[in-house]
C-alpha cells in the first residue's frame, strides 16, 4: 500500500517537474526575445512622442506604460524565482518517493532471470526515463541561469530607449518637509557643535491672516496634535555677515526713511521633507490658494536651466536645488524673497568622476537627490556618484566621488544632515552602504555595509526615547542605526521590489510602506512589529503620521488615512491623479500636489476631509518646501514661491 502511494506521488511530481522545466525553458526564450520596455506599443508611442513633444495626454500614457513595465519586470523576476523554488521542492519530493518506493526491491528475485525478460526491459526503460528527466531538469536550470542577466535592465541601448520613451515623465524625488527646526547636535571629535539651523529669530511670530472661508472654518475645529520631538534649545550668535536690519545711509533723502531688511524665517526646511525628513512643518500663515497662470499669490517664478527632480530646501533667505545633464551638474542657490539666482556651483574635476555619465531614465536623471544643509554647509549628490559640499555663499569646501552607481533608473536617495554629520544612503547594484561624513571636510565618521538590494529611498531621523535614530528603508529591510557610532539598533525585513518611499515617525513609532510589499508600524525601542497592512501602498510618495492617523498617497490616485494603533483603513479619497510628491503636514492641514500640478488640501484629523483642490499650472513631481508665510515649489520647468496675502 505504501509503495503504491510513493509511486503515485513520484509519478505526479515527475509530471510536475517536466511541465515546470518546459515552462522555465520557454520563459528563457520569452525573456530573451521580449522586453516590457521594447514592445510594439512602446515603439509606436515613442515615435508619436517624437512627433508630438508637447502632448501632455501622450506623455501621461507613456508614464502609465512605464509603471506597467516596471510591474511586469518584478512579476517576471518573482515568477522566475518562485519557479526555481517549486522545481527544487518537487525534485526533492520525487527523489524521496523514488527512494522509499524501491526500498522493498533491494533483494534479488528468487526466480532465475532471463536476460531479456520483462523485468530487465522495464528496469532499462526506467533508467532511460530517469536520465531524460534529469537532463530536462538540468537543461531548465541552465536556462534559468542564462535568463537572469536578461532580467537585469542594465544594457545601455534599452536604457537609452527608455530615456526617450519616458521624456517629460518627471518623477518626484522622495519628498520631504519639516519635523523640527531645532535639534541637538551630534558630538564630533568629542565636541558638541551648534549649527545655524538651530537659530530662531527673536521677532514675534506673524499672526495668521484670513484664508478662504472653508479652510478658515476648518481651523476652528479640533485637529490632531502634531509630534513635538525632544530637542535641546541653545542660543546661537548670528554670523556677522547675516544682517537683520539696515538703516539708510546719511545721504538718503531728508525724510530720514529707515529701511529694514526682512527678518530671517523662523522655520527652515533643511532637507528632503524637512530637517528630519519626516513630512511635517511648523510653518504658520501659509497660503491655501495660488495660480501660476494669473499670478495669484505668486511671489516670484524663475526658470530652472538644468533638468532635475530634487526637491527645494530652505535655510534662512536661501533656497537650494540641483540640476544636471550630460553637459554639467550644478547646485543652485536662490533668494527666498525675490527668486534671484544668488550663485551656481558647477560640479567638475572630482577624482573618480566618470568621463561619461551613467545611463539614466528621463524620469530620474542625474539630479533627483535633494540637497541638505545645516545652515553652515550645503551638500549635494548627483547620479554620477559625485558628492560636493559648499559654504552658504557657494564656495566649494570639499568634493569626492563615492563610486559610479550601477542603477538602472538613476541614483535618487536624498541627503540628510544632523549637526556636523552628513548621512548618505548608497544602495545600488554594485554597492550597498550607508555613510556618515563630516560636513566640514568630508572625512568618514563611519561607513556600514548593508544587506539590502538597490533602492531609491532616502534616510530620515526618528526620535526614540529622546535619542535620534537614522532610519533607512530598502529591499528587504527597514533598518535603524545609531547616528554617532553607526551601530545597527534594529532591523525588520518586510519589503520587496522597488523601494522608493521613505519612512516617517511619530512618538518613537516608525512607519514604512512600499508598493508590492506592505505597510508596517515598528516600535523604535526594540524593532518589534506592531502591525502590518496592505490596503493601499505608495510607490514614491512617503507617508506622514500624527498621533492618531497615518496618511499615504499612491501613484494610482488613492489618498488614504490609517489608524496608527491598529493599521485599520479609516478613510480614502479617489482623486484620479498620480502622486510622486509626498504629503506635508502644516497648520493642521495636509498639502499634497499631484503630478499634473493639482494641489489637494485635506484636513489633518480623523475626518480627513478634502478642503480644496485646484490646478497650479505646471507639472510637479518634487515635494514643496515650507517656511512661515511661504511655500516653495519646483516644477518640471521652473521654481516658484507662493506667498500668503
Amino acid at each position: 500500500m505504501k509503495q503504491t502511494i510513493y509511486r503515485n506521488i513520484a509519478a505526479v511530481s515527475a509530471i510536475f517537474i517536466v511541465t515546470l522545466s518546459i515552462m522555465l525553458i520557454i520563459n528563457y526564450f520569452q525573456v530573451k526575445e521580449v522586453s516590457p520596455l521594447q514592445s510594439v506599443v512602446v515603439e509606436t508611442l515613442k515615435q508619436l512622442n517624437d512627433q508630438n513633444a508637447n502632448n501632455p495626454e501622450l506623455q501621461e500614457q507613456i508614464r502609465q506604460l512605464d509603471l506597467m513595465a516596471r510591474k511586469a519586470y518584478f512579476l517576471n523576476m518573482d515568477h522566475l524565482k518562485n519557479g526555481v523554488y517549486l522545481l527544487l521542492g518537487m525534485l526533492a519530493v520525487f527523489l524521496i518517493c523514488i527512494r522509499m518506493y524501491f526500498t522493498g526491491f533491494k533483494d534479488i528475485p528468487d526466480k532465475e532471470i532471463d536476460p531479456i525478460d520483462e523485468w530487465a526491459i522495464q528496469s532499462s526503460a526506467r533508467k532511460y526515463i530517469g536520465f531524460a528527466g534529469i537532463s530536462l531538469v538540468a537543461l531548465a536550470a541552465v536556462f534559468i541561469v542564462f535568463s537572469i542577466p536578461l532580467m537585469q535592465p542594465t544594457n545601455s541601448s534599452a536604457s537609452e530607449d527608455k530615456q526617450e520613451l519616458l521624456a517629460k515623465a518627471e518623477i518626484s524625488e522622495k519628498e520631504k518637509i519639516v519635523e523640527a527646526q531645532e535639534s541637538s547636535p551630534l558630538p564630533v571629535n568629542g565636541e558638541i557643535k551648534t549649527t545655524a539651523n538651530e537659530t530662531q529669530t527673536s521677532a514675534e511670530e506673524i499672526e495668521t491672516k484670513a484664508v478662504q472661508s472653508e479652510v478658515e472654518t476648518s481651523n476652528t475645529e479640533p485637529v490632531e496634535k502634531e509630534e513635538v520631538e525632544p530637542v535641546i534649545k541653545e542660543q546661537v550668535v548670528e554670523n556677522d555677515t547675516e544682517v537683520k536690519e539696515k538703516v539708510c545711509s546719511e545721504e538718503a533723502p531728508a525724510a530720514n526713511e529707515v529701511k529694514e531688511e526682512i527678518a530671517l524665517p523662523r522655520v527652515n526646511s533643511n532637507a528632503f521633507r524637512g530637517h528630519y525628513s519626516n513630512g511635517k512643518s511648523e510653518a504658520k500663515n501659509l497660503p491655501v490658494k495660488w495660480d501660476l497662470a494669473n499670478g495669484t499669490n505668486i511671489a516670484w517664478q524663475t526658470k530652472v536651466t538644468r533638468k532635475g527632480q530634487s526637491s527645494p530646501v530652505i535655510n534662512g533667505h536661501k533656497v537650494f536645488i540641483t540640476g544636471g545633464d550630460e553637459e554639467a551638474r550644478e547646485l543652485f542657490c536662490y533668494d527666498l524673497n525675490t527668486g534671484e539666482n544668488l550663485w551656481t556651483l558647477s560640479v567638475a574635476n572630482i577624482p573618480g568622476s566618470p568621463a561619461k555619465v551613467p545611463d539614466t531614465t528621463d524620469d530620474t536623471g542625474l539630479a533627483s537627490a535633494s540637497v541638505a544643509t545645516n545652515g553652515l554647509q550645503v551638500c549635494a549628490i548627483f547620479g554620477t556618484g559625485d558628492l560636493v559640499c559648499t559654504d552658504m555663499d557657494g564656495k566649494q569646501l570639499w568634493a569626492k566621488n563615492l563610486g559610479v552607481p550601477d542603477n538602472h533608473y538613476g541614483y535618487a536617495s536624498s541627503l540628510i544632515i544632523e549637526g556636523n554629520s552628513l548621512f548618505v544612503q548608497y544602495d545600488n547594484n554594485n554597492t550597498h552602504k550607508v555613510y556618515a561624513l563630516n560636513t566640514e571636510n568630508g572625512n568618514e565618521l563611519w561607513v556600514k555595509e548593508r544587506k539590502d538590494k538597490i533602492s531609491w529611498s532616502s534616510p530620515m531621523i526618528a526620535q526614540v526615547n529622546n535619542k535620534p535614530q537614522l532610519v533607512l528603508m530598502g529591499n528587504p529591510g527597514i533598518t535603524a542605526y545609531d547616528l554617532v557610532s553607526g551601530d545597527q539598533l534594529w532591523r525588520v525585513e518586510c519589503l520587496m521590489g522597488e523601494v522608493g518611499a521613505s519612512a516617517c515617525s511619530y512618538n518613537g513609532i516608525i512607519y514604512g510602506a512600499s508598493e508590492y510589499a506592505t505597510m508596517v508600524a515598528i516600535d523604535g525601542t526594540d524593532g518589534k512589529v506592531l502591525w502590518e497592512s496592505s490596503d493601499y501602498l505608495p510607490e514614491v510618495a512617503s507617508p506622514v503620521a500624527t498621533e492618531s492617523n497615518l496618511y499615504i498617497a499612491t501613484s494610482y490616485g488613492v489618498v488614504a488615512s490609517f489608524n496608527t494603533e491598529t493599521g485599520e483603513l479609516k478613510k480614502e479619497h479617489e482623486t484620479n491623479a498620480e502622486f510622486y510628491s509626498s504629503p506635508i503636514m502644516a497648520e493642521g492641514r495636509i498639502y499634497l500636489i499631484s503630478n499634473d500640478g493639482t494641489m489637494h488640501i485635506f484636513k489633518a484629523n480623523d475626518e480627513f476631509a478634502l478642503l480644496d483642490s485646484f490646478e497650479t499650472g505646471e507639472m510637479t513631481y518634487a515635494t514643496p518646501a515650507f517656511t512661515d508665510g511661504k511655500i516653495v515649489v519646483r516644477t518640471n520647468n521652473s521654481i516658484y514661491c507662493v506667498e500668503a496675502n
